[in-house]
């Protein structure tokens, strides 16, 4: 059996719940990431800020000024994150989290052990991980 901890990135880039919306989008955009795991302050998940929470976010904005209202909008991301978050052990099954991104609409479902966030898998980490098994 293959384990989550062998593919996913160690390395998260994540937010807490009070996290402004702007610099959530701002990291979205900058590390063309597609969603954010939102975090407690001990690491604990308590979500995740994806684009399309990002979308419902932007419909709330006077459309004459967006990116003003973007910028100096009070809005956290609590506010806006999906709270229902699928997510793995550490030690779970690739098989599981390969079925889970097939037969789900996410990209990405981040990786615990005791509760605490500590990796990511993403379906191109998923597919790059396979290339390189078959290549290798």
């Amino acid at each position: 059996m293959l384990k989550a901890s062998a593919v996913m990135k160690k390395d998260v880039v994540c937010v807490k719940r009070d996290t402004m919306i702007f610099e959530a989008v701002t990291i979205l955009v900058n590390r063309k990431f597609t969603g954010l795991p939102v975090v407690n302050d001990d690491m604990s998940l308590a979500g995740i800020i994806s684009e399309k929470d990002i979308l419902r976010f932007i419909a709330t904005l006077d459309k004459l000024s967006l990116i003003g209202d973007l910028k100096d909008s009070a809005a956290k991301v609590e506010d806006f994150m999906t709270e229902t978050v699928t997510c793995f052990d550490h030690e779970a099954d690739i098989t599981d989290i390969y079925e889970s991104l097939v037969e789900n609409n996410f990209r990405r479902v981040p990786i615990v052990a005791d509760n605490k966030l500590v990796g990511i898998i993403s379906r191109k980490d998923l597919i790059a991980f396979l290339l390189g098994a078959t290549i290798q």
